[in-house]
C-alpha cells in the first residue's frame, strides 16, 4: 500500500513541477506593456517625483523606438534630461543611456534586469 500511494505522490509531483518555473523562465518574451511597467516603477522607486505633483506634464515615461531586439522607453526629468531604457525583449536585460539635451552630454547611466520592477 506504501509503494502505490508513493507512485501516486512520485507522478502527482511530475505533473506539478512541469508548470512550475520561474516567472524569468516562463517568460519568452518581453512584451511592450512589460518594458513600459518595469521602467515606469524603476523610475516611480529611483526619481523624486514630488516636483511633477502640481504639473504632472513636466516629467513622465513613455514607449519610444522599437527594434526586432529591443524597446525603448524614455524617462523625461523635470531637468530636461532624459534617460534611455534599451530592454532586451528576449533577457529582459535593460541598457540605460542619460542625455542632457541642454549640453549636449551623453552618458552611460548601468543597467538593470526589467524583472526586478515588474509586478508580478
Amino acid at each position: 500500500m506504501k509503494h502505490i500511494a508513493f507512485s501516486f505522490i512520485f507522478i502527482a509531483m511530475l505533473f506539478c513541477s512541469c508548470g512550475s518555473k520561474s516567472t524569468k523562465e516562463s517568460q519568452s518574451e518581453i512584451t511592450a506593456e512589460m518594458a513600459l511597467e518595469g521602467v515606469s516603477n524603476y523610475c516611480h522607486s529611483t526619481y523624486d517625483w514630488s516636483i511633477a505633483k502640481d504639473n504632472p506634464d513636466i516629467m513622465g515615461v513613455e514607449m519610444g523606438e522599437e527594434t526586432d531586439s529591443t524597446y525603448q522607453v524614455v524617462f523625461r526629468s523635470y531637468t530636461g534630461a532624459f534617460v534611455h531604457f534599451y530592454v532586451d525583449k528576449a533577457s529582459g536585460s535593460t541598457r540605460m543611456e542619460e542625455y542632457v539635451p541642454t549640453l549636449d552630454v551623453k552618458s552611460d547611466a548601468g543597467t538593470i534586469d526589467i524583472f526586478d520592477y515588474i509586478k508580478k
